[in-house]
């Protein structure tokens, strides 16, 4: 109880101003071989006649991984939740995006690994990429991935993500106007002042001690398990502080390649990302594209929303699926609309796989959300705060996916924000509280999305 309603120093403030913060790349190991990677050199190809004998003659070179040395190549980055594997730890036969990782050389240093890479041989035959997730169901477009152009694993084998609630046949009927929109957020990299670093030192007993800047400890141990085809107790995962990583520092891949070379050099192996490595390869934040089309009344209640989503995954699904899965959740943002009919896909493209960022799936729909909603009251002439008061989610209202509110938050944050812009709200909507709907706050359209009594 001694830090209650006390001011506490930060743990590692005093580090941080002094410098003397320890993160991966500090640990330093005698004996540490250095790694880098051939990596694709474009988005889409077939290749073959590689060949690392070179490679491993080279003087100083102690180790050359490629995917026949993978005891597992494939495994699922959410395999746990039923999500299949597509993605090989190392390209195999084909590259799906720029910078895709083909081999891996252990070297004693950066300038040895380096040349090992350049000296393998190897013929690429490229293809047509796919980079615009709106070809992705064009009948004329590549066809880049084994399971096509669009992830068909979600429940009962659908190719979608669907959510329905009410009528959107009735909601359309009734509406004074339809309101469209089309937002498109774009892929962002997180560019953490750390890129990606691992360490892996090989112990006597055959275990493999891992320093990993990763976000998510136990979550990467069992990726180098999986891929090694080790038991857990066979690996030491040390974390430790992450100089940035906002989602990105979750499916890493460097422990892994870094633990191979291990195993074969019998050596320490290190693994730091240059900042082109870091730009040009690592997973970023999926650019979205949304249709969203609103049945509203001429005094600003929204009767029923359709709207399409296509989510960018890159050249293979890793957590995509569990992203568009909480976009199509949130797909009405702090809003209650009663009729529901969203689509929801998640499009392959030759664009490097995307991960989560702050938010997963949720910003985006937010930010299409909450431009949509000033949209609607742009169309109708109405005050943008006063639609969203009206259409405010409250106690007893329910979401898409039917989860009752019990306290929402919509209607206070927006007397905030209109008291901090010096908004004059008219009475009405200044007296609006978020409790359970009665009177003018529950027309018809909105009686039968309600929760009931018993369920908040």
């Amino acid at each position: 109880m001694k830090a209650v309603g006390a001011r506490l120093p930060r743990y590692d403030g005093i580090e941080h101003v002094t410098g003397r913060t320890q993160y991966v790349d500090d640990v330093r190991v005698p004996g540490t071989l250095w790694t880098k990677a051939l990596r694709s050199p474009v988005s889409s190809a077939t290749f073959g006649g590689l060949d690392t004998s070179k490679a491993e003659a080279m003087r100083g070179v102690r180790a050359v991984v490629t995917a026949a040395d993978v005891p597992l190549l494939e495994y699922g980055h959410l395999s746990a939740l039923g999500i299949p594997a597509d993605e090989p730890l190392l390209a195999k036969d084909e590259v799906r995006y720029k910078g895709q990782p083909i081999a891996v050389v252990a070297a004693e240093d950066e300038e040895t690994a380096m040349a090992a890479v350049e000296a393998i041989g190897i013929d690429y035959e490229e293809r047509e990429p796919l980079l615009d997730i709106r070809r992705a169901f064009d009948e004329d477009a590549p066809k880049i991935h084994q399971w096509g152009n669009w992830y068909p694993h979600f429940e009962g084998e659908m190719d979608c993500r669907q959510i329905r609630k009410g009528s959107i046949e009735d909601a359309f009927d009734q509406a004074d106007v339809i309101v469209q929109g089309v937002y498109r957020p774009a892929a962002i990299e997180h560019a953490p002042l750390e890129t990606q670093v691992a360490l892996v030192v090989p112990e006597a007993n055959g275990r493999l001690t891992i320093y990993s800047c990763t976000q998510a400890l136990y979550f990467s141990m069992g990726v180098v398990a999986a891929h090694l085809q080790l038991p857990l107790n066979k690996l030491k995962v040390v974390g430790g502080t992450v100089g940035g990583g906002f989602g990105g520092k979750v499916d890493t891949a460097t422990e892994t390649m870094c633990a191979l070379l291990a195993q074969k050099s019998g050596r320490p192996v290190k693994w730091r990302w240059t900042r082109e490595e870091e730009f040009l390869c690592s997973s970023t934040r999926a650019p979205w594209h949304m249709e969203v089309a609103d049945a509203v009344t001429n005094d600003g209640w929204i009767l029923g929303r359709k709207m399409l989503t296509l989510h960018d995954s890159g050249a293979y699904a890793r957590f995509s699926p569990y992203g568009l899965t909480k976009h199509s959740f949130h797909h009405t943002g702090a809003y209650t609309i009663p009729n529901l009919h969203f689509d929801g896909y998640v499009a392959f493209t030759n664009r490097v796989p995307t991960t989560a960022m702050r938010g997963f799936g949720v910003t985006s729909v937010s930010f299409a959300t909450e431009t949509h909603m000033s949209r609607i009251a742009d169309v109708l002439g109405l005050d943008p705060y006063e639609v969203r008061l009206k259409n405010a989610n409250r106690i007893g209202d329910t979401s898409p996916n039917r989860i009752v509110y019990t306290d929402p938050s919509t209607v206070p944050v927006v007397k905030a924000l209109a008291s901090g812009m010096d908004v004059e709200l008219a009475p009405e909507y200044a007296a609006m509280g978020a409790g359970q709907r009665e009177g003018d706050l529950l027309p018809e359209h909105l009686v039968s999305q309600l929760a009931d009594s018993e369920a908040h």
